[in-house]
């Protein structure tokens, strides 16, 4: 397979997850999207990786995985605390919170 089969799929689902971002109101889509988007970076680290014979793209991937678990579980434990406090999971609503 060609390497730009991969970036073009990397660069899709990068979009994608941008979009998400933007354009979502939801937190726990917000932080699917940004998986989304960390999802494509890994593509692109390992493809580039396959194709120069380097390991460094993969010791990379992993790096972000793991990166990618941390962020989750903060991001999954500051939208609950969000809807146990607002009873919605509604992004918009967060200037309501300053104190």
């Amino acid at each position: 397979m060609e390497l730009n089969l991969f970036l073009m799929l990397a660069a899709f689902l990068f979009c994608t997850g941008i979009y998400g971002v933007l354009a979502r109101r939801n937190g726990v889509l917000v932080l699917m999207s940004v998986e989304l988007m960390l999802v494509a970076v890994n593509i692109n680290l390992v493809a580039f990786a396959a194709f120069t014979g380097a390991i460094a793209g993969q010791v990379f991937a992993l790096f972000v995985i793991t990166i990618a678990a941390a962020e989750v579980g903060v991001g999954l434990a500051l939208v609950l605390l969000v809807y146990r406090n607002l009873r919605s999971p509604d992004l918009d609503n967060l200037d309501s919170l300053k104190g």
